[in-house]
């Protein structure tokens, strides 16, 4: 391709709502452009990306025996009412009605869709397992779309689901998955780490998500340093087990109200009482879809929200609002405790604050709190006692003990073991060898095929641009040809031509601009091979090369070009 052909418009400055490197480097780079929030066009250079990402995905996925079709964008409302996801997906999901009056949506995912499809045509044993999966646009109404791709509202996305007749079959699925997006990633020449992770809407018994590591991700990882534990912070853990059991004195003093005018957070308690926040316990009042809530941690730990949302099995959580304790809890916003709290708020508690004793608590007064609070002697109505804490930087691994790490991370890939959820809601069922209904057993997987080109860049740039790697790349090798002279542009001709056969993706920069506007943008889209020929390197039978990653200069006979860039091609693998 010559670029002076190629619709490839590129900025010289950052846009000014760019907030994270691809963003900014993909509007840039002329990769693509903002047709409203969170929805975009993929220009050429960016659409190429995009098909090496799909190329590498298709090719994994028929090796794993899983089989491609296409299931409509355009939902009707009655296969997710029968799934029971119709409220429960919540307002991400764009709701319309037809002529009719019929309700719809555009699809965010397609298990409800994939159930109903295989319903009435798998009904024997006979007929399983199957793996069936798609590549095409999803559509979410987050909230606040940002970040470019990294969040948008369209995207395109790879879903694959597993149709197994047992759980046995299903962990086979399972894995087959786990290396199909081992191997994805690798291609795609991307760091990547595999972490537990919670299933979130999807539902389901156990996930686990392929992370990019890069600084402006928006997950964050837990990792241990000696052993493989990984898992995202909505569903890490720590061991605290060998803890030493009781966080206060041995003999627990009488409880005692003290006057703590104004004190509503931590930080004024320990300020006015001169006492530290780990002796402290925190009191956080939610509402659980419609009903009230209590969450029990210790004041210098923070909530884990995912983790007591799951345990009330809740399909929304919010922070209670201040004019709702008074009603629903019986007490003051900032001075909520578990000493006599009405006791139709449920109430669970993190394991880190079982055996406190004279703990700082809330009183459920304005401007006063509890000191030397017994959990087992003052408080009644926890119901259980359950890990609740946000993990923390040196926490103990809960494999092995050793100190976590924390990393972000940008999720580029999600595998679910969705087992009977949609199954049994959608009566999803076969015939098993004795004539007896049985329940399919299913699996669902994720790739952000949009998603991972932005991620791939996070991971790979520098100041000057793009650095893509070599698997997808939009072109492998750019020339650019300096000076404008007949000797210049023939030659240019000469080794373009001579690249295209030998099947090297190659750009022509062949436009009348001047050197440094060639340069610069031959640095900003980050083709892994640089090219240049000019009057001067020509006079000496030469052509210099320079390796976009690594800075790395070399002067190549131009009447060998072809094969020594074919050479340094096969060297970045």
């Amino acid at each position: 391709m010559k670029l002076s052909q190629y619709y490839m418009p590129t900025l010289k400055e950052d846009p000014a709502d760019a907030e994270v490197p691809s963003h900014r480097l993909m509007l840039r780079a002329g990769m693509i452009r903002k047709l409203s929030a969170g929805v975009y066009t993929y220009l050429p250079l960016g659409f190429r990306v995009i098909k090496k990402i799909q190329e590498i995905v298709r090719e994994e996925m028929d090796r794993a025996g899983a089989q491609e079709l296409l299931m409509p964008a355009m939902q009707t409302a009655d296969i997710w009412k029968e799934s029971g996801r119709w409220q429960d997906f919540g307002p991400q999901m764009i709701r319309f009605e037809d002529r009719q009056e019929r309700e719809y949506c555009l699809g965010p995912t397609h298990e409800e869709v994939i159930a109903d499809l295989i319903r009435d045509e798998l009904r024997s044993y006979k007929k399983l397992p199957y793996n069936l999966y798609q590549i095409q646009t999803k559509v979410r109404d987050e909230i606040r779309p940002r970040f470019g791709l990294m969040r948008a509202r369209e995207f395109i996305m790879k879903d694959a689901y597993s149709l197994d007749r047992d759980y046995e079959g299903l962990d086979e699925s399972y894995q087959d998955m786990y290396r199909a997006y081992s191997r994805v990633f690798e291609r795609c020449g991307l760091d990547t780490r595999v972490v537990q992770a919670d299933t979130g809407a999807m539902g389901g018994k156990d996930s686990h998500e392929f992370m990019v590591l890069a600084d402006t991700g928006e997950d964050e990882l837990a990792f241990c340093t000696s052993c493989e534990y990984a898992a995202n912070v909505e569903r890490a853990s720590a061991d605290f087990s060998s803890a030493k059991k009781g966080d206060s004195a041995e003999e627990p003093e009488a409880l005692e109200k003290e006057y703590t005018p104004d004190a509503t957070t931590i930080e004024d308690l320990e300020e006015m009482l001169g006492v530290s926040s780990s002796r402290m316990i925190k009191t956080m009042a939610y509402i659980a879809d419609d009903r009230p809530v209590v969450a029990l941690i210790r004041g210098d730990d923070e909530l884990n929200e995912t983790k007591l949302k799951n345990h009330f099995e809740a399909v929304t959580l919010r922070p209670a609002e201040p004019d709702e304790f008074a009603e629903k809890f019986g007490s003051v916003a900032g001075f909520i405790g578990p000493v006599g709290l009405d006791q139709e708020v449920e109430m669970v508690a993190d394991r880190r604050i079982e055996n406190m004793t004279d703990a700082i608590t809330g009183a459920n007064e304005a401007d006063h709190h509890y000191l030397n609070v017994n959990l087992e002697r003052d408080v009644e109505g926890i119901d259980d006692f359950t890990e609740l804490r946000k993990v923390q930087p040196d926490d103990p691994c809960p494999q092995c003990s050793s100190p976590l790490e924390m990393k972000a991370g940008i999720e580029v890939g999600h595998i679910f073991k969705l087992g009977t959820k949609y199954s049994e809601s959608m009566d999803v069922t076969y015939l098993d060898e004795d004539g007896q209904e049985k329940p399919i057993v299913m699996g669902s997987y994720g790739i952000g095929i949009t998603r991972l080109a932005a991620a791939a860049i996070e991971q790979n740039y520098d100041e000057k641009g793009i650095i893509w790697p070599k698997p997808i790349a939009p072109f492998q090798v750019i020339i650019l040809a300096l000076g404008g002279s007949d000797e210049v542009r023939e030659a240019s001709e000469e080794l373009y031509q001579e690249l295209q056969n030998a099947g090297v993706e190659v750009l022509l920069d062949d436009r009348d601009e001047r050197a440094g506007v060639k340069f610069n943008d031959a640095e900003l889209i980050g083709i892994p091979l640089m090219v240049t020929i000019g009057n001067r390197s020509l006079s000496q039978g030469k052509v210099e090369v320079e390796v976009r990653e690594s800075g790395e200069e070399h002067m190549l006979e131009f009447d060998r070009a072809c094969v020594g860039l074919e050479k340094l091609l096969a060297d970045l693998d």
